[in-house]
Formats: C-alpha cells, sequence, structure tokens
C-alpha cells in the first residue's frame, strides 16, 4: 500500500496503532490502468486546493450536532410560523395544516441552514464548505453518466418490490398527493432541494463524525496512540461500517413515518441509505451520493406523472 500523505485533505482507512499489524483495506483503490473497463467509477484525484494545515478530522460530532441544532431551531421557528398562517387564513387545527405550507417551511429550513452553514463552518474548519463535507463536485460531474442509471434503477427496484409489500391503508405521506398544485410543490422539493439536504446532513456530516467518535472511542488510552491520533486523520474499516449502519437507520426512521413506519418499505430504505453511502465513500463525494439520491425521488414522481395522466387524475394513485 503507497505511504500515507503527510497531510491528506480527508479521512483515510487504516490502521490505529503504528503496532497494528492487521491487514490495512484501502477504501479508494488506485486508478485503473489505462483501457480497464472493470472499474464502475473512474477515482477521483487529490483536490489540489485542500489547506496544508495540520490534519484534523472534519466533520466532527460536534459540527454535525451543530449543524442539526440550526436546522432545528429553524424548523421549530418556521413551523410556528407557519402554523400562524395557517390559523388566520384557513383556521386550521395544527394537524390539518395545508400541504404547501408544510413544505414550504421544510424548503425554508433547509436553505436557510445550508445558507448560514456555507459561511459558519469555514470558519471552523478553516476550509470552503464544499471542501469540509468532501462535496466533490468534479466526481459527480465525470460519473453522471453512470450515477443517474444507478438511482433509476434502485428507484424502479425498490418500487416493484414495495408493490409486493402489504400497506396500510391511509399513509401520511397520502397527504401531499391530494391536488395537482401540492404534487408539483412536492415533485420540485423531493427531486431538488430534499436530496441536497439529506445527503449533506448523513453524508457529509453524520457519516464522518459518527466514524471519528467511532474511533475516538477505540482509541488506546496511551500516549504513543493520542500522538499517532493528533498526527493522521485516518478513519478505520470498522468505524466507517458502524457509521454507515447507524446513518442508515437514522435516515430510515426521517422517512419511516411517511410510510406509516411499514417495516418492508423500512428495510428497503435502510438498503438504499447503504447504497448511497457506498457511492458517497466510493467516489469521496456528497455531490455524487446527491446525484443518485435525487435520481432515485425523480424515478418515484415520474411514475407518478405518468399514472395520474401528468397529475391530473390523482385517484388514480397507488401507494
Amino acid at each position: 500500500m503507497s505511504e500515507i500523505p503527510q497531510h491528506p485533505a480527508q479521512p483515510r482507512i487504516g490502521p490505529v496503532a503504528a503496532d497494528d499489524h492487521s491487514v490495512t483495506v484501502p477504501l479508494f483503490p488506485k486508478p485503473p490502468a489505462p483501457g480497464d473497463e472493470t472499474a464502475l467509477f473512474m477515482p477521483n484525484p487529490p483536490d489540489s486546493s485542500a489547506e496544508r494545515d495540520p490534519p484534523h478530522r472534519i466533520p466532527h460530532l460536534g459540527h454535525a450536532l451543530l449543524f442539526l441544532a440550526i436546522a432545528g431551531l429553524l424548523l421549530l421557528l418556521s413551523q410556528l410560523a407557519m402554523l400562524g398562517v395557517g390559523h388566520t387564513t384557513a383556521a386550521r387545527a395544527a394537524a390539518n395544516v395545508s400541504p404547501k405550507l408544510l413544505v414550504a417551511s421544510e424548503a425554508f429550513t433547509y436553505l436557510i441552514t445550508l445558507t448560514i452553514s456555507w459561511f459558519l463552518f469555514p470558519i471552523l474548519w478553516k476550509r470552503s464548505f464544499l471542501n469540509g463535507i468532501e462535496a466533490n463536485p468534479d466526481a459527480a460531474r465525470r460519473n453522471g453518466i453512470k450515477l443517474i442509471p444507478i438511482g433509476l434503477a434502485l428507484s424502479f427496484t425498490v418500487q416493484a418490490a414495495s408493490s409486493l409489500a402489504t400497506m396500510p391503508k391511509n399513509i401520511p405521506m397520502d397527504d401531499f398527493f391530494r391536488t395537482p398544485s401540492d404534487v408539483w410543490m412536492i415533485t420540485l422539493f423531493g427531486t431538488l432541494l430534499a436530496p441536497l439536504f439529506e445527503e449533506i446532513l448523513f453524508r457529509g456530516f453524520l457519516l464522518p463524525a459518527c466514524a471519528i467518535a467511532y474511533d475516538w472511542l477505540s482509541l488506546p488510552r496511551t500516549p504513543a496512540a493520542r500522538d499517532l491520533w493528533n498526527s493522521t486523520n485516518k478513519i478505520t474499516l470498522p468505524a466507517l461500517i458502524f457509521s454507515a449502519i447507524l446513518t442508515s437507520i437514522l435516515f430510515t426512521a426521517l422517512h419511516g413515518q411517511q410510510v406509516a413506519y411499514a417495516w418492508p418499505v423500512l428495510i428497503l430504505l435502510f438498503c438504499v441509505s447503504l447504497a448511497l453511502t457506498f457511492i458517497r465513500l466510493r467516489l469521496r463525494s456528497v455531490l455524487a451520493s446527491t446525484l443518485v439520491h435525487a435520481s432515485y425521488n425523480f424515478t418515484i414522481f415520474l411514475i407518478a406523472f405518468i399514472a395520474t395522466g401528468g397529475y391530473r387524475h390523482l385517484d388514480k394513485l397507488a401507494h
């Protein structure tokens, strides 16, 4: 295995102690030889713009919690404002607020959270926001012709499998498919903004944060281990596996309420999250997994669009 760079831009899989003789598993293999078609994705080259400061692990758990705190506070404020508008304009109860207002409040929360994060976290990280979360737009752009079909195929597979499952007669997601205008709004939100925010949250912040926390808790409390921790920003394979599973559970829980926590669908969502995590790690790109996520969601709405004659006959829409 090649020698570890002195100042890598992002965490790598590797040993956690100098005397650890276990086999090191490279997460990102070397570039394939010219003409080698066995590699599914093009390798991601190093980011030459990364600052040459001492290695440090970002985003860590504190950064992830700060991101969640910002989003939670903004969501609370937007929900309170939404309820006020709902009561004054339509005299609705809190449980029956218009789907448009619900989507608008979430969209507001996502946009403002990302805007604040764009300026705040570079101050903490001493590097750009995109570099800190390893957005890597180049990898997403180079592999887009492969990533989009993966998202489409994944969505078709999940929908075919979920059609065989027994679902409750009424699920909360049905509330967003009452009128054509509601469906168009949720289509735009679910295809463009929601995948971006969710990938930044789960694969940009929580995935590395939980892995870093796992390695820190597993670190031997010795001076040598502490010195090694401070001299590198490597992440071990067990930490990434743990974090992938944990964040996929959280991702599934976030979407569980939409499908009334139907177990067959929850299992499928968990598998989708693992697939998105693999792509994010394989290409070292949050925007690559975002592209797959957006393609996945787009397929759902495309099928609904076709089945309902352009959202004109929503009564034909099944779960």
